[in-house]
């Protein structure tokens, strides 16, 4: 399935607080290159799909500024040495909460933040060689909370899908 493939569902947006904005990430990857790859991960001696790190933070900021995130989201996208394929984001009314999602060559970041409660869930699942923690940092400096909780999760281990 090529980039413009894929598509959008905007069925639920409107108007002019839905975002989706396609691969214009600088460095993109030729989509060849990247569907002829091995995506699954090796560390530790195990070799696994992808980490999926879940992200709550609390006391957080700016959860209410739809281009601050998709500005934040590009950062982490960058510095985790993913490719970008496509971004989309949603801004809710009347709280101002923003949903949306990166979607990678290696899987996705998705937002989902509650700025009447200063909280932000997200999702960072990423397989190949990549480095998920590092978005971390942009989020902590992005976003200045007070908390930063994260679980991790090694997913689709190679012993579990044999």
């Amino acid at each position: 399935m090529s980039v413009e493939e894929f598509g959008t569902d905007t069925a639920f947006g409107d108007g002019p607080t839905d975002r989706d904005t396609r691969g214009s990430c600088a460095g993109s990857a030729d989509m060849n290159e990247v569907q002829a790859k091995d995506y699954f991960c090796l560390e530790d001696g195990q070799r696994f799909a992808g980490k999926h790190l879940l992200v709550d933070l609390k006391g957080a900021k700016r959860l209410d500024d739809i281009d601050f995130i998709e500005d934040t989201l590009r950062r982490c996208v960058s510095v985790t040495g993913a490719t970008l394929l496509h971004i989309h984001l949603h801004h809710f009314t009347p709280f101002g909460g923003v949903t949306g999602v990166a979607v990678l060559a290696e899987s996705h970041i998705s937002i989902h933040s509650w700025p009447e409660e200063n909280f932000a869930a997200f999702d960072i699942f990423m397989c190949g060689d990549t480095k998920p923690e590092k978005a971390l940092d942009v989020l902590r400096e992005a976003f200045r909370p007070e908390h930063l909780d994260v679980k991790s999760v090694k997913r689709g281990r190679v012993d579990d899908i044999r």
